[in-house]
């Protein structure tokens, strides 16, 4: 006997595998799964449970439906959420939206056309931003535990450190990671081809493309996401363009310690940076026009203003670069205090949106102040047939939010219906100690009109911690006054990012402190500080015994 199912879940040769694997386990059964196709051909033997072969395929975090022959007949499955067969979606831009869209649009029937103008593809994430970048602050914090740790019994010592080397191991593993969750992806679905040049519209549906290597192609579409990124902002500071300065694309793999680095910025990627180069052996000095991190909750940029300066680095608050010179290979920074002087300079002032060259106006897609295109919750621009994702948008520069925005894109553009909901997203800033957020702080829920309810948990209360002998930061729990209901959370701990989640599931599934504060939590961990935060609205956590409540 035999059957036709088709496969949905599947991006990559190696997913066909596991598939046809798993149902090559179960008794009776002989399957032969094709990725292209998205189906799988079993041959059962008398007695065989066919139920047995979606149950396979599901365990394995894939779906199956069984086909009939007419069904079976016709092409690739189409998967949940539209009917993508016979559309070509254009796509501009090779970073994580422009994948996740591209694989699931194949998925869905859709033949696509990526054009990528860069030297590689995968974006800002793979190639300058996530992924670098916190090899960088892992080496740095290694680094660091071995200058200076809590810990009587061992002793701080100066750690040797070669830059070159650890660069060269940097720039290999993203090269990895680049042809494993990139290239490969290409080379193994047919269903996706990629164009190397700069694309501009002549109207929704065609684009014209300069090529690479020369000449001009037109690429015509159904539908054509967006998919541009940002690049590194530069403020208009008098002599800045003419001074050799870094952006964070150029920091990120240096593979020198510079004696001096100056630093303007106070968001993200500055107080990462700083830090990462404070520890690995520069003297650092930031220049924040505010407060670090003044776009958060005030709390959070006051601690980590604090535990910046305790291991020596130089926060100017309240400072700006009025003028900037380079001469005899130092950088001179005209400030209100005087000049600042440094061997390097790093400016890491946000990023800006690569829409300048698309010729949206001539197709009518709007963009904000700031040149970003604003896309409603289901990713569609203002342009009909015209969808955009990530940091080209006015949506949160995040390759998460990029992606989940590409995934439904794609779904919209194939005749499903997705959304984005931006509501329990969460966010963490890999400095030490971390930062993370999710949902409404105080100020955001008062211009919400909501009445608030606070508690705020030092981690010295928090057993973890003391352990550790690391209690410097807190927890933050955001309440709807009267319900309870939480509405966000800010935390400053060493693993702010592996605490987050548990916060941004509570703020999902609208929980009340009362019920977060009820759950079990496995004991010495540090999310277990969001537990006694959360109890902290009805109990004294201090009269609590370890693991009361």
């Amino acid at each position: 006997m035999q059957r036709t199912l088709a496969i949905t879940g599947m991006t990559c040769e190696h997913c066909a595998r596991t598939v046809e694997d798993a149902l090559n386990a179960l008794s009776g059964v002989r399957a032969d799964v094709s990725y292209p196709a998205r189906r799988a051909q079993v041959e059962l033997s008398d007695g065989a449970d066919e139920t047995a072969l979606i149950e396979a395929v599901r365990a394995k975090g894939y779906d199956a439906r069984a086909l009939d022959d007419d069904q079976a007949a016709t092409g690739p499955p189409i998967a949940a959420g539209g009917d993508g067969s016979g559309l070509h979606i254009a796509i501009i831009g090779s970073g994580g939206g422009a994948f996740a869209a591209a694989i699931r649009a194949a998925e869905a029937g859709a033949r696509v056309t990526m054009i990528e103008s860069g030297e590689v593809i995968g974006g800002t994430c793979v190639n300058v931003g996530c992924v670098p970048s916190k090899i960088q602050i892992r080496a740095a914090q290694l680094a660091q535990y071995q200058r200076d740790n809590p810990f009587e019994g061992l002793a701080d010592h100066a750690p040797a450190i070669d830059r070159p080397r650890i660069t060269a191991q940097q720039q290999a593993r993203v090269a990895e990671l680049r042809q494993a969750k990139y290239q490969k992806i290409l080379d193994d679905n047919p269903s996706i081809d990629i164009i190397r040049g700069r694309a501009r519209f002549e109207d929704v549906h065609t684009l014209f493309v300069d090529l690479q290597d020369g000449g001009q192609t037109r690429v015509t579409a159904d539908r054509v996401l967006i998919a541009t990124g940002a690049s590194p902002l530069i403020p208009p500071i008098p002599g800045l363009a003419d001074a050799p300065y870094w952006t964070s694309d150029d920091a990120v793999f240096s593979d020198q310690a510079p004696e001096h680095l100056l630093v303007i910025g106070s968001s993200v990627v500055a107080v990462e940076q700083a830090q990462a180069f404070a520890r690995l052996g520069s003297k650092v000095t930031i220049l924040a026009r505010g407060t670090l991190l003044s776009s958060e909750d005030p709390d959070l940029g006051a601690g980590l203003t604090e535990a910046f300066r305790a291991e020596g680095i130089d926060v100017r608050e309240h400072t700006q670069a009025s003028a900037v010179r380079y001469e005899s290979e130092q950088f001179v920074l005209e400030a209100r205090d005087g000049p600042i002087r440094g061997d390097r300079l790093l400016v890491a002032t946000g990023r800006a949106p690569n829409t300048r060259d698309l010729d949206l106006e001539r197709v009518g897609v709007e963009t904000d102040e700031r040149g970003g295109i604003k896309v409603d919750e289901s990713l569609r621009t203002s342009a009909e047939h015209i969808y955009a994702t990530g940091d080209c948008t006015h949506l949160p520069q995040l390759v998460y939010v990029a992606a989940a925005g590409g995934t439904r894109a794609a779904v919209n553009m194939t005749g499903g219906e997705a959304a984005l909901d931006l509501a329990a997203m969460p966010a963490v800033i890999f400095t030490e100690p971390q930062v993370a957020t999710v949902g409404l702080d105080e100020s955001q829920a008062q211009v919400h009109g909501i009445a608030t309810e606070t508690r705020t948990l030092g981690l010295e209360n928090v057993p973890r911690a003391l352990a550790n002998f690391e209690t410097r930061g807190f927890v933050k729990l955001v309440a709807e006054a009267g319900s309870h209901r939480l509405l966000g959370a800010q935390v400053l701990a060493p693993e702010a990012g592996e605490m987050i989640q548990t916060a941004a599931l509570a703020v999902h599934q609208g929980m009340t402190v009362e019920a977060l504060g009820d759950l079990l939590f496995p004991y010495l961990v540090h999310v277990e500080a969001l537990k006694l935060c959360a109890q902290t609205f009805t109990k004294d956590v201090e009269q609590l015994s370890c693991c009361a409540g």
